[in-house]
């Protein structure tokens, strides 16, 4: 046999024992502060988890103390994880844009929402005694993306956080202090606790780690040799790990003083520290596919049918008892056809059709999954090769290695000949990138394009469409030359309106009566005709808002804006032609009696509302983001919202219109006379003077709260005496403490279940559209993102939410 230099047999010796380790090393790694499906809360005996084979992923908890029963967490919402401390637990909305938590002390358990924001999602939620942290992927910003951020337990902002500029690839938290591994080094870093903090953080030191998982006073996990190693409290045996440990387990749980461990090879559980409290014999002949630990105590998902099992001193008496939880996931369900690893046997069935479970590639691949891709392309191995007497396979695989990596290095050198000679490693030659255009033009976004699909997990976050050239398509074009409108006269557009008659009125507009026509050729249209008063004032404003809309609408081209047909000047007639919106305003079909009764099987059902709302924000989108210049339209609300014959709405009414300047950073706009109409008009527009595209997500929130409560923007409550009321102050102070539910419109009847989710989230973006400052609102494009999300959603897809954003602020 040829033999191999040295330095290539050293070469592919590590690199495939590195290869061989990460693919057969722990593929979920759980501790007392690690997500996961399962939680333990220890002080109350409580172990909940994630139900499977439903379409929405909720909360299911069983408690032992002091009262024994199976109790069901509210909301009924989908969650990719939960994580539990000593009184209470945590759990992280699918996507990664909320979490919620449960004090488990009383019954029902008390939730508080903590955390909620739609660009800056969180993985990797961990919960230690009294505090709770999670890593933060931002979409908006990579700077802050692998920060870390810490609550306490009472849901205030924790003083005891990593420094800002640490950026981690995952965290666990034990009892006052956390740890993580850092995403440039691979090293461990903890904050929290003084003390134990900087013993494990010094115990180690400069070692590169893979894994990290927190127990009580202690931490442990898998350095880059594979070698299974303990820091930290050792006075209960906590720290002595098993002989022969390297590449042995598949997962960790650490708990108060223990740790456990699942052998790769068979699914069985060893556990070591505890004073020798921990004797796994009782679980002898049962395989699990995850654990997890509470302070003195431990519980595995079981294999054979997805029962959760508990043992320990903390768990005594019955320990091989499966606990009446019924079946629990072993992973999230996401949106997602889990092509890099494959799915989880039994995908389909265990999130019933609501999303995939997709099998973990390599270590550190645990619930929710790390910010940072794998340092080498992984796929699961056929089999583990032993590390005695090298078979004819591996011999031979060496040997294929080999000649690849000759044949790499040998074109490596080859490039850097190439580049040396021709000079463009050192600019003398300009290379035209024909095949990654860069789109410029600037957004919500910052401008960025999204080419951070390796960093970002599209399978576990609710993302925004990341190319700004696939939401031009999406929302339209604008034409560059715009298209001359028709001019009519005005005999020919009294003739058509039997002049101008009552029975042909269908409402106003901002500077006159509209009329339904029908042209000679057939077309219905309506038309807008400005008002005939003969002051000089009034005929300004005419004007001003006649100029207006004809400016705008001549080249403005959008299925989701009324199209504009024609115009008429004569003398001091300006009338204005569109095309007829057959099923009028939405204003009608959610305000007038009579309206909604003749169309309640259409309008009254949450997927058409969303529908709806989704129509109107992404006409308003294109005015801000790809009209040139772009545009503020000043007047949003829902009687400027049409509805044509297929129900598609459109936004109408440009004379208020501004244009905008061509930078969404830049929105300001010179202070103007505040223009629109109570109770959609923006609070700090109307009081400041400064207009922003921000003005119309205020407006837009509130049409927002009108379809989801029925109520006009300013009505009169019967509950106060009949004293004007805004529905701003009548519904944000309900969506904030979760009881969006009691003030939702009755004529659509309460959501299904799969629409529940759909409209929650539709009542969180309302909440956030209407905050008083217009730079705590999203703007228009996470709106849309939004919207899209409830409404496939609606559609059955209840899995992670992870393919659009929530764009909401955080604190």
């Amino acid at each position: 046999m040829t033999k191999l230099p040295f330095s290539s047999v050293t070469l592919f010796a590590t690199t495939l024992t590195l290869l061989s380790f990460i693919l057969s090393s722990p593929s979920l790694t759980h501790a007392l502060g690690s997500g996961s499906t399962l939680a333990i809360i220890s002080a109350t005996s409580t172990v909940c988890g994630l139900v499977s084979s439903q379409p929405t992923q909720s909360i299911t908890c069983y408690r032992r103390t002091p009262m024994e029963g199976i109790i069901t967490v509210q909301p009924n919402v989908s969650f990719s994880s939960i994580s539990g401390g000593s009184t209470f637990f945590c759990g992280l909305r699918s996507g990664g844009y909320a979490f919620l938590c449960w004090d488990t002390r009383n019954l029902p358990f008390d939730s508080q929402r903590v955390y909620i924001n739609n660009t800056a999602f969180l993985q990797n939620l961990s919960v230690g005694d009294d505090q709770v942290c999670a890593v933060v992927n931002d979409t908006l910003s990579v700077n802050k993306t692998g920060t870390v951020r810490c609550w306490r337990g009472d849901g205030n902002i924790s003083n005891q956080s990593p420094s800002d500029g640490d950026k981690y690839k995952s965290i666990s938290s034990g009892f006052g202090f956390s740890c993580g591994i850092l995403m440039e080094s691979n090293r461990i870093k903890c904050w929290g606790n003084d003390t134990i903090a900087r013993e494990i953080e010094f115990g180690f030191r400069d070692m590169e780690m893979l894994s990290l998982e927190v127990g009580g006073l202690h931490a442990c996990g898998v350095n880059s040799s594979g070698l299974l190693v303990c820091r930290g409290d050792k006075s209960l045996g906590q720290l002595n790990v098993p002989s022969n440990n390297v590449l042995e387990y598949s997962q960790l749980a650490l708990g108060d003083s223990h740790s456990c461990a699942i052998r790769k090879n068979n699914g069985s559980v060893v556990c070591w520290g505890g004073d020798g409290e921990y004797n796994v014999n009782e679980i002898q002949g049962v395989f699990f596919e995850s654990i997890v630990s509470g302070s003195n105590f431990t519980c595995g998902l079981v294999s054979l049918n997805f029962s959760v099992m508990c043992w320990g001193p903390g768990w005594p008496n019955g320990s091989r008892t499966q606990l009446p939880l019924g079946e629990v996931l072993p992973g999230p369900c996401v949106r997602s056809s889990c092509s890099e690893c494959g799915l989880y046997p039994l995908s389909e069935t265990l999130c019933s059709g609501s999303g995939n479970i997709c099998k973990p590639c390599g270590f550190n691949a645990s619930m929710p999954t790390p910010l940072a891709p794998p340092p080498l392309p992984l796929a699961p191995p056929p089999s583990i090769v032993p590390k005695s007497s090298p078979s004819k396979e591996l011999t031979t695989g060496l040997l294929v290695f080999a000649i690849v990596g000759s044949v790499g290095g040998f074109a490596g050198i080859c490039t850097i000949i190439y580049c040396l000679w021709t000079g463009v490693c050192f600019g003398k030659k300009k290379v035209h990138n024909s095949v990654q255009p860069t789109i410029t033009r600037d957004g919500s976004n910052g401008g960025m394009t999204s080419n951070n699909s390796g960093l970002i997990s599209r399978s576990s976050t609710i993302r925004r469409q990341s190319s700004r050239a696939m939401r031009r398509q999406r929302s339209g074009t604008s034409s560059k030359h715009a298209d001359r409108a028709e001019e009519f006269s005005l005999a020919e557009l009294a003739a058509v309106t039997n002049n101008f008659s009552l029975e042909n009125k269908i409402g106003a507009g901002s500077f006159g009566v509209v009329y339904k026509g029908k042209l000679r050729d057939g077309r219905e249209v309506a038309i807008k005709r400005g008002e005939t008063g003969q002051k000089m004032k009034k005929f300004q404003e005419k004007e001003s808002a006649f100029d207006s809309e004809l400016a705008f609408l001549s080249r403005l081209h959008h299925k989701h804006l009324v199209r504009l047909v024609g115009y008429c000047e004569d003398g001091d007639e300006r009338l204005l032609v569109y095309d007829y919106m057959k099923n009028g305003a939405l204003y009608d079909h959610l305000h007038d009696k009579n309206n909604i009764e003749k169309i309640s099987s259409v309008i009254n059902s949450w997927k058409m509302r969303i529908k709806i709302a989704l129509d109107a924000a992404r006409g308003i989108e294109y005015l801000h983001n790809y009209a040139v210049p772009s545009i503020i339209h000043r007047d949003i609300k829902s009687s400027n919202i049409l509805l044509d014959a297929n129900w598609t709405a459109r936004v109408s009414d440009f004379g208020l219109s501004l244009m905008g300047p061509g930078s969404e950073e830049n929105y300001n706009c010179r202070p103007t006379k505040a223009a629109g109409t109570v109770g959609y008009i923006d609070p700090e527009y109307y009081g400041l003077n400064v207009l922003t595209a921000k003005s119309d997500v205020y407006g837009l929130g509130v049409v927002l709260l009108e379809l989801l409560t029925g109520k006009r923007a300013i009505f009169k409550g019967d509950d106060n005496g009949g004293t004007p009321t805004s529905i701003v102050d009548f519904a944000v102070p309900k969506i904030m403490v979760n009881e969006l539910g009691k003030i939702l419109d009755p004529r659509v009847g309460p959501p299904e279940l799969n629409e529940a989710e759909a409209v929650e989230l539709v009542g969180y973006t309302a909440m956030h559209c209407v905050n008083l400052e217009g730079k705590d609102r999203p703007t228009m494009t996470d709106i849309v993102a939004n919207l899209e999300r409830a409404l496939s959603l609606c559609d059955g897809s209840h899995g992670s939410i992870s393919s659009g954003t929530i764009s909401i602020i955080s604190d």
